[in-house]
């Protein structure tokens, strides 16, 4: 397998051209990670790169996926030829002498003075601070003759993509899932068809399409766009909303988790998703109790439906003191959601940042159609405590 070039696919090889970025848009488990990691290789071998940049959502994807990932960079050609990891300067050492340095795209300003004579940016589509992360980006790729990047990442209708794929200077290529079906389980390749096939979101998560605005959806990404911040400013009311899986396990529907704030004016931010899958009730009570501190919340607002009192009872478990509010959903989910869809509408509400996953539901979402999006439940329980008690009567709601 260290034989690269043979056993590539086509839509995998560096394309040929004077192109400055390569974007490489995948399904998942398309191999677009491998196709990433193999070129850096290759600019490194071939001493067309000296000073590399590994961007990432974070630091623990750059470490995880890009660098001691099964297709990272540590795991590829001969051992004698192979870089070693210093954790402390988060840098790869090659023998040959170049470097890569790790970055994350949440922190842009990181990349304020750097220079580079190439890059590799992962999952761009799922950066937070996409825009200024990718703008600091440019201007530290300015060494060398030639300097060039690689963008590997599962597409979405964000701008910044949809501007890349309109430069001159920029190639695509494209693998669906099923492309690299031979290198995938057999249980992984089952799980994501059974929950993506057949739909739109499984057009861009197994096929690599871009997909635009579901016209029958409540939210358009140019309305969330439009109100889109880097910063919140000083917030009168943090809340954070869950809402919990009817069961548990490694096949358990995701814990929506969502933190929301309002400021003194009665606009409402979206401050984080901390929503994951196959939690426990003590794992995704932890983590919502996580997600209480770290933004130094007011309360913990939870749906009630799934769990009844243990949900009450597993929130106390982990923060015995902590202001918990119980709600439960007496109407259906267009009736709760479109008054939360109508604040976006009006202006009202920023996100502070991007939030990938929280928005492809919010986009996707048609009321009555397809699974229930847990991420999007917690966001309208958010800013319903937020914003529209008032406005729109309570919901049934019991105080502990």
């Amino acid at each position: 397998m260290d034989h690269w070039p043979f056993w590539a696919r086509d839509d995998q090889r560096a394309p040929d051209g004077e192109w400055t970025t390569w974007l490489v848009l995948g399904g998942r488990g398309a191999g677009k990670t491998r196709s990433g990691a193999e070129w850096v290789r290759g600019e490194v071998e071939a001493g067309r790169a000296g000073r590399i940049a590994l961007v990432g959502e974070t630091f623990g994807d750059v470490r995880e996926v890009m660098i001691d990932g099964a297709s990272g960079l540590r795991a590829l050609g001969a051992r004698a030829a192979r870089p070693r990891y210093e954790a402390s300067r988060r840098r790869l050492l090659w023998p040959n002498g170049a470097v890569a340095q790790a970055f994350s795209a949440s922190e842009p300003d990181a990349l304020r003075g750097p220079q580079f004579d190439a890059a590799w940016a992962d999952e761009l589509a799922k950066w937070r601070y996409a825009e200024e992360a990718w703008d600091m980006l440019q201007f530290g790729l300015r060494l060398g003759e030639r300097p060039r990047q690689v963008v590997t990442t599962t597409p979405r209708p964000v701008p910044i993509l949809k501007r890349l794929l309109k430069e001159e200077t920029c190639i695509a290529t494209r693998a669906s899932t099923h492309a690299n079906r031979a290198n995938l389980a057999e249980a992984f390749f089952r799980a994501v068809i059974a929950r993506y096939e057949g739909t739109r979101l499984g057009r861009q998560e197994l096929d690599a399409e871009l997909i635009e605005d579901n016209p029958d959806a409540l939210w358009l990404r140019g309305t969330i766009e439009g109100t889109r911040i880097m910063r919140a400013p000083e917030l009168m009311r943090v809340v954070v909303a869950v809402d919990p899986p009817a069961t548990s396990g490694p096949q358990a529907d995701e814990c929506g988790i969502v933190v929301a704030g309002i400021d003194e004016e009665g606009r409402a931010y979206v401050l984080d998703d901390r929503s994951m899958g196959g939690l426990t009730p003590l794992a995704w009570a932890n983590r919502a109790g996580k997600a209480y501190r770290d933004h130094e919340a007011d309360r913990i607002v939870a749906e009630s439906n799934q769990g009844g009192e243990m949900v009450s009872t597993i929130m106390r478990q982990v923060m015995p003191t902590v202001p918990l509010r119980l709600v439960r959903a007496t109407r259906g989910k267009r009736v709760r959601a479109e008054p939360v869809a109508a604040l976006y509408e009006r202006g009202l509400v920023s996100h502070v940042g991007s939030f990938a996953r929280l928005e492809d539901q919010m986009c996707d979402f048609v009321p009555g159609a397809g699974k229930s999006p847990d991420r999007l439940d917690a966001l309208v329980w958010a800013l319903t405590d937020l914003m529209l008690d008032r406005e729109a009567g309570k919901p049934k709601v019991r105080r502990l």
